[in-house]
Formats: C-alpha cells, sequence, structure tokens
C-alpha cells in the first residue's frame, strides 16, 4: 500500500486496502495520508470518520495526519471534534499532536487558547515554537516576538530556518529594526544566512520594510543571481517605495539574465500604479500580465488590478475582471469591496457582502473590516446590523483580529454607542497604536476629551508612540470638550515629545478649538502660521466661530478669504451671507445671496433618517 501511494496509484492502493482480510490502524493511517498527499482533503476526514464508526482507536500518527488536513484546508469544526477525541483517548500532551492543534486555534483566530495550550507543553520542540512564531506574525504581534525567541534560547531550543524567516517577518511588520539587525547577526552565526534561501530573502523584505534599502540591495548580494525569488522581492519593495526608476531597472536586469517576472513583481508595480493614479503606466503592466498569461491564473494578480481599477474609479472595469475571474477568491472580494466603498457606493459594498454569504464565498477579517467602515458610513445604519455584523465577526473567530476590533471600536462610537467600544478595546489581548488610536476616536467622536488624554497617557505608559492620527484624534476630543490649555500643551509638546511635526489637519484642529473658546485673534495667527494657510476649511472654522461670537473684524477677511479660495461653492457663500445677517449688515448679506444666484450656485438638499423599534 505505502509503495502504490507514493508512486501515485491512489485507487489501486483503495482497491487494495479494500481486499484486505484485516484493516488496523497502520493501514487506515496510510490511507488517509495518502488522500491528504494527493489533494482529497475531504475524502481523508471522511475516512477517518468511517474508521472512527468502525471501533479502530486511533494512534498518535492517526491525530497528526488528521489535524494537518483540518489545518491546511480549514475545516475548524472537524478540527475541534478531533480535539475532543484527543482529550478522550489522552493524546493532550503529546507534542506533535499539541502542535497541530495548536495550528488550527491559531489559523482559526483564537490566539489566546493556542498561547494558552503552549504554555501548558511540558516539552516543547522546534516545530511547535514556530507554529507559535507564525501566530505572533499573523496576529501582528511583533512585540512579542523577541521575548518569546528569548524564552526558547533559554529553554535549550535552538532555531533552524524556519524560525529565522518567522522571526524577521515579525521585525519587518512591527518595523523593528534594532531587534532584526540583531537576528540578522545571529543568522551569520549560525551560517542560515548563506545556506537558506527563505532566510536570505526574509533579510530583504526586513530591511526593506524598515526603509533601510542600501542595506536590502546588499543582502541581495548575497544572493545567487540565479535566484529568481529575490529579485522578485527587490523589485516588489522599491515600487512599493515609489522608487519606480530603480525598481524598472531591477526589472529589465532580470530580463538580462533571462528570469521571468514573478507575480510579486507585477503586484508591485499594479499598487505602485494604483496608489499614484498613473494610467498607463498601470495599463502598459495590465498588457505584460496579460502576455505573460498570469491574468487568470492569479488571484493575486486579479486583486492588484480590481483594485487598482477601482482606485482610479473605474469600477465596471473593476466588476468585469472579478467576473472573468475563475475562482472568487476571499482576496478578490476584498479588493472589490474596498473599490465600491472607495468609490462612495457604501451600500453596494454592504450588499456584495451579503452577496458572499449567500453564495457560500469565504470571507476573512479584512472583508469583515471594510464591512463594518461601510456600515458606519452608512445612512441606513442601524444598532440591530452592526450587532449582527458583531455576531458574524465572533462566529467566524476573526472578532480577535486587531483590524476587526479596531473597525467595531468605530463602528459602535460612530453610532453613539461608546460603551460597547470600550468593551472591544477592554478585551483586546495586545493593543496596538491603531487600537489606542481608534478608542481615542470614538471618545473624541463623543465628546470625552477627558478619556483622549487619559487613554494617551496609558499607551505612553505602555511603551507605545501614537503617531500623527492619535494626536489628531486627541486635539478634537480637546476641541469638542473644550480643554483648551490641554489642548494646547499636547500641540506644543507633538514635535519635543513625539518627533512629529504638525499638518494642515493638526492646525486645522488647533484653530477650531481656539475658535470655539473665543480666543478668535489667537486663532487668526495660527492659521496664518500653518502649513497650507490657504486652506479652505480652517478658514470655514474661522469663519463659523467669528459669527458665533459675532466678530465683525476677524470674520470680514475670514469671509472674503473663503469666497476667493471657493469661488463655486455654495456653501462658502451661504457661510458668509449667515455671517454679515448675523452681524446686522443685511445688505451685504443679500449682495453675496443674489451672486451666488447669478452664478446658478445650488446647496444639495440634506436628509436624515429616522430608526423606529
Amino acid at each position: 500500500m505505502d509503495n502504490l501511494i507514493k508512486s501515485g496509484s491512489l485507487n489501486e492502493a483503495v482497491r487494495y486496502f479494500e481486499q484486505l482480510p484485516l484493516r488496523d490502524v497502520v493501514t487506515w493511517n496510510l490511507l488517509i495520508s495518502g488522500h491528504h498527499h494527493h489533494g482529497f482533503p475531504g475524502q481523508a476526514i471522511c475516512l477517518y470518520a468511517h474508521m472512527v464508526s468502525q471501533g479502530i482507536r486511533e494512534s498518535s500518527s492517526t491525530f497528526a495526519s488528521v489535524l494537518g488536513v483540518c489545518s491546511n484546508v480549514g475545516c475548524h469544526r472537524e478540527g475541534l471534534q478531533v480535539h475532543c477525541r484527543v482529550i478522550i483517548l489522552g493524546f493532550s500532551l503529546n507534542i506533535f499532536i499539541s502542535s497541530s492543534l495548536i495550528d488550527i486555534y491559531m489559523d482559526m483566530g483564537q490566539f489566546d487558547i493556542g498561547l494558552t495550550m503552549f504554555e501548558e507543553l511540558r516539552e516543547k520542540n522546534i516545530a511547535v515554537w514556530n507554529v507559535i512564531f507564525r501566530g505572533f506574525c499573523n496576529f501582528g504581534l511583533s512585540d512579542l516576538i523577541v521575548g518569546y525567541f528569548s524564552k526558547m534560547k533559554l529553554d535549550g531550543v535552538e532555531p533552524n530556518g524556519l524560525t529565522f524567516s518567522y522571526l524577521l517577518r515579525g521585525c519587518s511588520n512591527g518595523r523593528l529594526s534594532e531587534e532584526g539587525k540583531q537576528v540578522h547577526c545571529l543568522t551569520i552565526k549560525t551560517g542560515y544566512i548563506e545556506s537558506n534561501l527563505f532566510v536570505a530573502n526574509a533579510l530583504v523584505d526586513f530591511y526593506s520594510a524598515c526603509g533601510s534599502l542600501i542595506d536590502a540591495r546588499k543582502s541581495l548580494e548575497i544572493v545567487a543571481k540565479e535566484d529568481l525569488m529575490s529579485w522578485n522581492s527587490i523589485v516588489s519593495v522599491h515600487a512599493e517605495f515609489g522608487l519606480i526608476s530603480v525598481a524598472l531597472e531591477f526589472f529589465s536586469m532580470m530580463h538580462t539574465y533571462g528570469k521571468k517576472p514573478s507575480i510579486r513583481s507585477l503586484v508591485g508595480f499594479l499598487n505602485y500604479s494604483s496608489e499614484n493614479r498613473h494610467l498607463i503606466f498601470g495599463n502598459q503592466i495590465h498588457c505584460c500580465v496579460i502576455k505573460l498569461g498570469f491574468d487568470y491564473r492569479s488571484v493575486h494578480i486579479q486583486s492588484a488590478l480590481i483594485d487598482m481599477y477601482g482606485k482610479r474609479g473605474e469600477i465596471k472595469s473593476s466588476m468585469c475582471i472579478f467576473e472573468d475571474s475563475l475562482e472568487k477568491a476571499t482576496e478578490c472580494c476584498n479588493s472589490l469591496m474596498n473599490s465600491l466603498s472607495h468609490s462612495g457606493l457604501v451600500e453596494d459594498t454592504l450588499e456584495f457582502f451579503g452577496l458572499m454569504i449567500d453564495k457560500g464565498f469565504k470571507f476573512d477579517e479584512v472583508s469583515l473590516s471594510i464591512t463594518l467602515k461601510a456600515l458606519s458610513d452608512s445612512a441606513f445604519s442601524s444598532l440591530i446590523s452592526l450587532k449582527l455584523l458583531h455576531c458574524c465577526s465572533i462566529k467566524s473567530g476573526f472578532e480577535s483580529y486587531n483590524a476587526v476590533s479596531c473597525s467595531l471600536i468605530d463602528a459602535y462610537s460612530k453610532s453613539g454607542h461608546i460603551e460597547f467600544s470600550c468593551q472591544i478595546f477592554e478585551n483586546i489581548h495586545s493593543p496596538n497604536v491603531i487600537c489606542f488610536t481608534s478608542i481615542i476616536c470614538g471618545y473624541a467622536h463623543s465628546g470625552m476629551g477627558r478619556e483622549c488624554l487619559k487613554t494617551l497617557k496609558e499607551m505612553i505608559q505602555k511603551g507605545l508612540k501614537p503617531d500623527n492620527v492619535t494626536i489628531l484624534c486627541v486635539l478634537m476630543g480637546c476641541s469638542h470638550s473644550g480643554l483648551i490649555e490641554d489642548g494646547k500643551l499636547v500641540f506644543g509638546s507633538m514635535e519635543n515629545l513625539y518627533g512629529i511635526s504638525p499638518n494642515r489637519q493638526h492646525y486645522s484642529c488647533m484653530v477650531d478649538l481656539l475658535g470655539r473658546a473665543g480666543l478668535l485673534d489667537e486663532a487668526e495667527e495660527l492659521l496664518e502660521k500653518a502649513q497650507g494657510r490657504r486652506d479652505p476649511i480652517m478658514w470655514g472654522s474661522l469663519l463659523r466661530s467669528c459669527t458665533i461670537y459675532r466678530n465683525e473684524r476677524i470674520g470680514r477677511r475670514a469671509a472674503k478669504v473663503l469666497m476667493d479660495l471657493q469661488p463655486g461653492d455654495c456653501s462658502a457663500y451661504l457661510q458668509a451671507s449667515s455671517f454679515y445677517s448675523q452681524i446686522g449688515d443685511a445688505e451685504a448679506s443679500m449682495h453675496i445671496r443674489e451672486v451666488a444666484m447669478a452664478r446658478k450656485m445650488s446647496k444639495e438638499i440634506g436628509c436624515s433618517f429616522v430608526a423606529l423599534n
């Protein structure tokens, strides 16, 4: 049987198995693993179920094979049932079986359960450590990966090439420059940098992710010119950083060496075209994709093409590529949903997610995150629909993913239920900067400035560094809560404490904060210093404050500048007319309205929805 399976004669092996007078666990194991290796996971699971129904007791090899099948094809429910059998038959402490179980729970998104099982193991080999390291990478827990590597070394377990690949990937994801360099030193000492192709490529990716392209090129020199993977890595990375001329130079050198570009290079070029709205270049790469025959074979290429045309506003082209794809993969569905959402087609995004569920398409944490964002922006959003999506994320095991948690925090806060946002944030295992920013933004929208400042303090105490969005949300919270001095303190310390230079949004928020407090001279002075001081949003904010406080001197200047900046915008003229009316200058107010009418300006009529229980 073993020889038949190894030679690829699976049907012959099945016939031989059926003719056996005695079928023991060994023969069942051979047949189950044979179906798995030959690409028939469903039959492998059915064979296992039939074996158990025949009263044959599983061995450790049986569990290792079946759990491997469940992990590879995402049969999580079957994996949980097998776990019950593992416990009943007393195999819980078997390191190989435990490793497969941990892998399944990690794949399900149940990181806490997987980590608890790992900690309970009496003995840990390199395979189970690598499963944990992969989990850290997939869950974005880069800050934990280095600490657990130190624990592994203390346990006397020696790393292998796969370990270093995961370590470098974790350092890439978290932009852990110093830690990654230390891992680089270890790979040199252990000899893996030259002997293991995957480690060398991970090193190229690490330095590229950290923005050190010179070191990335030096790392490339270690790898043989014949290695296609590394060349594609360097092309993709330079395209990602916008260095398109250098990327094309390496791309040309690949052709010189007679190497065919891989999907990764082409996706890098398509993503560059998508981000920079480079239409002609994007079309040229699409032609190249068709010539090389990647347009129908690669899910990643199709996904990148859908995204590129979607960001250009060509939704019909995105839809055509999606409809023509042979496999409606999750990545393609996500790209189309993102394109619809990017084009403001919020209701279509929600409808498409419903279609995915009805058609039985698989979805992931990205699908849920996009749908939650669309729901929070929808005019027809309700607490019931939000809770349904929340339940969907819990049942599918994706609630523990930071992307989904942050989207839920944002959606609940926008719907006016900040208490649910707080509960979700408190349940996050290891919140990162984005998680803290999401809850601070929620507090800001709810006018809870004190909580914004308190959460910022907690974030810093945890060793996390706020980014420009975090500071913007804190300033917004201070503005909505009237915390003038606190807002000034945060704004004034941005560069010194956090190394963040204020941008137009920060200045705009401060102008709003000072204006709300009636400090209009100070607000105008700050506006004049701001980057892009011809920004209509800032002048509009200042004019609103002048209207409230009836400051004629500054308001007249703000009204004139605002109308000059937006000569075709009806709302700017209406705001200026309202200001003049408020200060008692009816003639100027009427004149501005007459000008707007003469220019045939019209304002879009707003509408409101009321949800009835």
